[in-house]
């Protein structure tokens, strides 16, 4: 409904514009025309003009209140206080003070023919109160437009004070400028008045005015949105939840270098990850270069236990880009977390790092570079992460435990893992079957559809859910970034996983292998919000003493970011590095409220945790506890999300559609007393995105 309403009000505002446009230009032209016959018939179109100009008015007025009536003010509180005053009043004003005049012309001019006008008819329609209103109507839809574009959310009254005053400006000139030409027209010994001669040329002389202005606003804003050459990820602007104010104290103050893993001890499982390039031909004929972990497209599979002190060595062979290892969904010490400036310096060819961590939590993980992170894994830089139980109940030998990643590559589209098309196993029937799903595509929600069996959707980003009940016909809907493990006993007849809502890219289990893809059924996308039952005891509840509470607005706009001009993402109307900072101490428990005004989806990603959905859509989660590290936050969406800050560190949060991230869709979760010793920009080397 959102997105439908949003794309009612841009069309309504597109038209009105133009619409007004065209009606402001009649107007001012009524005067020059010859005859009352000609200006009769002008006049009449004048007044079907405002009925067009009208209609896009209602449309948006119609858009805006439905708007107001089923959604939270967040989507509609600007739109109510700044669009509609500039879209009615200058329409009111075209009815109730140029209509009526131009009507009374019209009844004026009805049986006169004479040539050139008469004084009187001149004045009537040259009245500044009969082309101002259509003129003040266009305007009203530019300055509409210019806050669609640049939306002042969180809403507040100094950023959106100097565009309603321009737009005051421009009305006042106008007006200006139509009574001083209703005065030279009230001249009776003046001519008849004519178009000016010289208007083309100065509609040139304007056009080369308004070029020359905008040009100058455009190297000015290019050069004012450049990023600093060195800068520290803990600068900029802070948001204190409505806590207490964190005061900095040098003296007590912990570099994130010294929060590792355990060095004190040898590792239970040491791992060795080569970041290279090789060239790769997944499709006949069309071999391209890839960037990989020890060779492989994906990565190698990481499997650990439970309790297990894991080492991992990066060696980077040749990615000039550089490279780290982030483990995305596993809550390891900051400074294991592996994002290049922020906790570590990247690795640049012919350097390595070593990670140590603890696996204390069990699920589906994946790992990837998160230096240039948008080409990185693009390319190749990932691996999918299995934490395994430590004890026996865990994954055992008649368990079929498949992980599932899918990925787009150059010359075979989207596949699983580096494979196109059916991809087929034997499984005996009666064998417990756990499908780990990993969607690490950019900017993709992926589609998965299980059907052969009723399954249980085990577990969400790596967290176990509570009594899960079994599904059929559910397909299950995966944003950038996560992962959701199916579980079903094998039964006798074949069972297939369709990728993308099609026969032709998945996996098919049978008892020997072989069988045919059953067709898709109609389904019904999973909604965990009340899936599951909840936990005896729940930590967080919704009516919890929080104690910060945050909002995070999710928008887009047009301006310059580091020197370019697009279509931004947006994090309470900013983008990184001016996005807020929130700050907590260590044990708080925070509360967050994300929506999302945009015209696109955002799988945001909070680094280091795993947030507790509390609500959606104003709806309570009554089912299992659902802790998503990578939630997705659809237009018109509001989750309210809470967690306990537990790992102290500078954390990354940001939209796990990397192409957004990499344009400042980015912010971060500062802890009171940490510092960083890292720096990005051109000068480091690192760049996190």
């Amino acid at each position: 409904m959102f997105t439908i309403l949003t794309s009612i009000i841009y069309a309504c505002v597109f038209f009105l514009l133009i619409l007004s446009w065209i009606a402001g230009s009649k107007a001012s032209k009524l005067l020059y025309g010859g005859s009352t016959e000609r200006l009769h018939r002008k006049t009449r179109k004048q007044i079907v003009w405002a009925v067009y100009l009208t209609l896009p008015a209602i449309g948006l007025v119609a858009a805006t209140l439905a708007m107001a009536a089923t959604m939270a003010p967040v989507f509609w509180e600007d739109r109510v206080l700044l669009h509609l005053p500039l879209a009615l009043v200058p329409v009111l004003s075209v009815w109730v003070l140029a209509v009526p005049r131009l009507t009374k012309l019209w009844k004026a001019t009805r049986n006169v023919s004479a040539a050139p006008l008469p004084v009187e008819i001149r004045k009537q329609a040259a009245q500044p109160l009969v082309i101002l209103p259509y003129r003040m109507s266009t305007i009203g839809a530019a300055t509409i437009f210019y806050f669609l574009l640049v939306t002042p959310v969180p809403f507040r009254l100094g950023p959106v004070l100097v565009p309603i005053l321009l737009a005051a400006a421009a009305v006042a000139a106008l007006g200006y400028a139509q009574e001083r030409k209703y005065g030279r027209v009230g001249d009776a010994n003046a001519p008849a008045p004519t178009l000016p001669r010289g208007r083309w040329l100065r509609a040139a002389g304007i056009s080369c005015v308004v070029i020359g202005v905008a040009a100058l606003i455009f190297i000015v804003g290019s050069r004012s949105s450049r990023l600093p050459a060195a800068m520290s990820m803990a600068d900029g602007p802070m948001d204190f939840g409505g806590g207490t104010v964190l005061v900095h104290d040098p003296r007590t103050d912990l570099s994130l270098a010294m929060l590792t893993g355990p060095r004190d001890r040898e590792p239970d499982r040491k791992i060795t990850l080569t970041a290279e390039k090789k060239t790769i031909e997944l499709s006949p004929g069309e071999p391209f270069e890839a960037w990989t972990f020890n060779g492989q497209l994906p990565g190698p599979e990481l499997r650990m236990k439970q309790g297990e002190l894991v080492e991992v060595t990066l060696i980077n062979r040749d990615i000039e880009e550089g490279a780290t290892i982030h483990w995305h969904g596993l809550d390891v010490p900051n400074a294991e977390d592996g994002v290049a400036g922020a906790t570590q310096e990247a690795v640049m060819p012919g350097e390595r790092h070593v990670y140590r961590f603890v696996a204390e939590q069990t699920g589906t993980f994946w790992y990837h570079s998160h230096q240039h992170s948008q080409e990185a894994v693009k390319k190749g830089l990932f691996g999918s992460l299995v934490v395994e139980p430590e004890a026996a109940e865990g994954i055992g030998a008649e368990e079929e435990d498949l992980t599932i990643m899918t990925h787009v590559w150059k010359g075979v589209g989207m596949a699983i893992g580096d494979r196109s098309g059916i991809q087929r196993k034997k499984v005996v029937p009666g064998t417990p079957v756990r499908l780990r799903l990993i969607n690490t595509e950019d900017w993709v929600r992926q589609d998965y559809t299980l059907t052969g069996t009723p399954f249980r959707v085990a577990a969400i980003d790596g967290t176990d859910l509570n009594g899960p009940q079994e599904l059929e016909n559910v397909r299950i809907e995966l944003t950038t970034g996560g992962r959701m493990d199916l579980t079903f006993l094998m039964p006798d007849a074949p069972v297939f996983l369709s990728v993308g809502r099609s026969g032709k890219l998945g996996v098919l289990l049978s008892r020997d292998g072989t069988g045919s893809v059953p067709d898709l059924p109609e389904t019904t996308a999973f909604n965990p919000i009340d899936y599951g039952t909840p936990a005896a005891a729940a930590a967080i509840q919704a009516d919890s003493d929080f104690d910060r509470e945050f909002e995070m607005i999710l928008d887009n706009k047009l301006a310059f970011y580091n020197g370019e001009f697009g279509s931004l993402y947006t994090i309470n109307g900013e983008v990184f590095p001016n996005t807020p900072m929130f700050m907590v101490q260590e044990g708080d428990l925070v509360k967050t409220t994300i929506s999302n005004r945009g015209a696109v989806d955002h799988p945001m990603h909070l680094h280091g945790h795993h947030m507790l959905v509390l609500s959606r859509n104003g709806e309570p989660s009554t089912g299992s506890p659902w802790y998503s590290d990578t939630l997705d936050v659809q237009p018109g969406e509001i989750y309210e999300v809470a967690f306990v800050a537990d790992n102290p560190g500078l954390w990354m949060d940001h939209c796990h559609n990397l192409v957004h991230a990499s344009v400042g869709m980015s912010m971060h979760l500062m802890y009171e007393g940490i510092t960083t010793p890292y720096q990005i920009g051109s000068d480091t080397g690192n760049h996190p995105e």
